[in-house]
């Protein structure tokens, strides 16, 4: 079915739910709906392990945490969580973060889940935060649950699911630059067994930047079914459409930043948005055995596309004046043509187990992955420099008063359909020696396929990789709310392409080691995670220096570091939140930088992580009259970081402040604002060149009604 009949379809679904949704609220009688009561829904890869007693550093962001804050965006909720650093944005349209250095393929989103689902190798765009209940960071390896990925750590999104219970809210907001949104959710029971919900966000806004503005919605209904006394069957869709123009950021030259106003736009307003469409379905199937053991299935399909033309600063010293100290910046055009058709069937078992003293939390599971990515790129490149080399032929634009209109025609640059399959078994075992000791044991199996089709060279490259990913921990707990543990993990990730001699890569091999503690104490004015890690990877891709515009899986990559991640409430009414993360992630092995060529050094940083970065929250409860107030306000420390591989040339460090506060005048209305980058600071978050630097956001208010009911 084409994109947009699917999104038509998807569409009438989601109306036909809240007119429901709406209908049946008003037929069910209280004393109907009193009766049911519904069983927990578990998360698939957890079992009945809950997540403060694995033996890995985890931070929980909640929904309550989102709202207080004013957050709707992924990238910043992951602000608040240690030793997670903002990567390059692909101009805008996606997220990108590295957690403990480690980011994985820059040319795709980073790979978070939803619900346990692969969702960020999809062309989504930047995620919205109107569905999400919680956000899960797992840090350290995790390839042994969910097979191949980063080793630094795994985001999993939770969603908001139906509630056999009425509630609901409505909430406009206004806010700097014409920033305009409206959020509702509402959800309740359909029938005596059956619940619904549906949620989302609009959201239209200029920005900082001259000419950029952009245009969102998403909408997610979803439905859960009772059957008898022990069995659900939920489903979940959601709708998405966003509109953002590619946008690369400022320059800088000669290692030097604010040459030009960071509201200079120094692409094309003619290209006009880039536009993201994404519609996924997700459907859950539980059943809670008498003996206490569960058995989960799920299926998850997620299908995009992005479209759009945009401008790219070249790179080439050759073909650019403005790298020859000119004024004048030649640009890349291209134009984009990307989809991506996903889809995950899985199930799992899991219970507990007796063996003498011993209590086994056992967990059983399989899944299969079928991916395809259709990438395809026009593209127009300027010329050499010569004295005769107009502007138009480069392209270009000056920087300092840039004149747009020049949009030159593009010609096929790549075309390729990569189709990825990977089928992976896993196993894991808690057991409980007492209440002092746990053992935590897991292993997952994968056997990963892939294929790339090159329509333009009309070859086809293969890659079969087999995969044994295992990890061990151990927990121990001294004193009563104390624990202290270790773990070890190995994993890996596919390289994508082939050698000089059509050798498919070998994938990336990783090995995690973590030590920590866990703690909170009575009364909760303290709880937290403090961690030691260490990170290592090999079969990195590196340039060939035999030849020429090929790489090797050659390289090597450590990150080691210290996070600690703190929360409780003080007197007075006060809570607190803070993390602090110090990062050394480098080359531990000298190569080529497979884009420049330029040869990188053993110690040589990853680029766009911090060394150290951190965030304190401090809030309030108190009244004023009849009316109830949360005031507090946060602050976040990144220092310095590489701004562009193989160089010398680094982002600034930057310290941001935000104030925020809420006044709940009655139970139903709510009146919220926040201010963020109170004082102002002119920061760079991002980059990937010196000539691709993403610009933070000035100072910008935000006020925000909500409605309850």
């Amino acid at each position: 079915m084409p994109m947009q009949s699917s999104l038509r379809y998807s569409i009438m679904i989601a109306a036909a739910c809240s007119f429901g949704a709406a209908s049946a609220l008003a037929a069910d009688t209280p004393s109907t709906l009193q009766q049911v009561v519904v069983a927990a829904q578990k998360e698939f890869y957890r079992g009945d392990t809950p997540l403060e007693q694995l033996p890995q550093s985890v931070d929980v962001v909640s929904g309550n945490l989102l709202k207080v804050e004013g957050i709707t965006t992924l990238n910043d909720a992951l602000s608040l969580v240690s030793g997670v650093a903002q990567q390059n944005n692909f101009g805008g349209l996606w997220d990108a973060y590295a957690i403990r250095g480690f980011a994985g393929n820059e040319n795709l989103p980073s790979g978070y889940l939803v619900n346990g689902f692969n969702w960020g190798r999809g062309f989504v765009g930047p995620r919205d935060m109107s569905d999400v209940e919680r956000i899960e960071v797992v840090k350290g390896p995790d390839s042994a649950l969910f097979g191949r990925g980063e080793p630094g750590g795994t985001v999993n999104i939770i969603t908001k699911k139906p509630l056999f219970h009425e509630q609901g809210y409505a909430a406009l907001s206004g806010g700097s630059y014409q920033d305009y949104r409206a959020e509702a959710d509402v959800t309740g029971p359909l029938a005596s067994w059956l619940a619904g919900r549906i949620n989302g966000a609009y959201e239209n806004s200029h920005s900082f930047r001259h000419t950029v503005k952009w245009d969102k919605y998403v909408v997610t209904p979803s439905l859960l079914a009772r059957i008898g006394n022990r069995t659900t069957l939920s489903y979940e869709l959601e709708i998405i459409r966003q509109a953002i123009p590619f946008d690369r950021g400022v320059v800088g030259r000669n290692d030097q930043l604010g040459i030009i106003p960071i509201s200079t736009f120094l692409g094309e307003p003619g290209n006009g948005p880039t536009v993201v469409h994404a519609i996924s379905h997700q459907v859950g199937f539980q059943h809670d055995f008498r003996d206490g053991w569960t058995l989960q299935l799920g299926l998850g399909a997620l299908k995009s596309s992005l479209l759009g033309t945009g401008e790219d600063p070249e790179l080439a010293a050759s073909h650019n004046p403005f790298l020859q100290g000119g004024d004048i910046l030649a640009r890349r055009r291209r134009s984009r043509n990307y989809h991506s058709n996903d889809v995950v069937p899985r199930g799992e078992i899991s219970g507990k187990i007796s063996t003498g003293p011993l209590v086994h939390h056992v967990l059983f599971g399989a899944d299969y992955d079928h991916l395809q990515l259709d990438e395809a790129l026009d593209q127009y490149r300027p010329p050499v420099v010569t004295p005769t080399t107009t502007i138009t032929q480069l392209n270009g634009v000056n920087i300092f008063d840039p004149v747009y209109g020049n949009l030159p025609p593009m010609k096929p640059f790549t075309n390729t359909l990569e189709t990825d399959e990977d089928w992976g078994a896993y196993a894991h075992d808690q057991i409980d020696f007492g209440s002092k000791w746990k053992l935590h044991a897991g292993v997952r199996y994968d056997n990963f396929r892939q294929s790339l089709l090159d329509r333009i060279a009309a070859s086809t490259s293969h890659q079969s990789v087999t995969a044994v990913s295992p990890d061990v921990g151990l927990v121990f707990s001294p004193i009563d709310d104390v624990e202290l543990y270790a773990s070890y993990g190995k994993g890996f990730r596919p390289n994508t392409g082939q050698d000089a001699h059509g050798v498919a890569f070998q994938p990336e091999i990783t090995r995690s080691y973590e030590t920590g503690v866990k703690f909170k104490t009575s009364g909760g004015w303290l709880n937290g995670t403090a961690d030691v890690f260490k990170t290592d990877k090999t079969n990195v891709l590196t340039a060939d220096p035999a030849n020429p515009g090929f790489s090797l899986a050659a390289g090597a990559a450590e990150s080691r570091g210290v996070e600690l991640d703190l929360t409780g409430r003080l007197p007075a009414k006060f809570s607190y939140r803070l993390s602090y993360a110090y990062v050394d992630a480098y080359f531990s092995k000298a190569i080529l930088d497979p884009d420049f060529g330029r040869p990188l050094p053993a110690g040589t940083p990853l680029i766009n992580v911090p060394k150290n970065s951190g965030s304190l929250m401090l809030m309030r409860d108190f009244s004023v009259g009849e009316a109830l107030v949360n005031a507090g306000g946060a602050v976040t420390y990144v220092s310095r970081e590489l701004g562009e591989t193989g160089t010398t040339f680094y982002l600034p460090s930057y310290t941001l402040v935000k104030v925020f506060g809420t006044v709940d005048f009655t139970r139903a209305f709510q009146l919220s604002a926040e201010i963020d980058n109170l004082f102002n600071r002119t920061y760079y978050a991002n980059s990937y060149a010196q000539l691709w630097v993403m610009p933070g956001t000035p100072r910008t208010f935000n006020i925000k009604a909500t409605y309850r009911f």
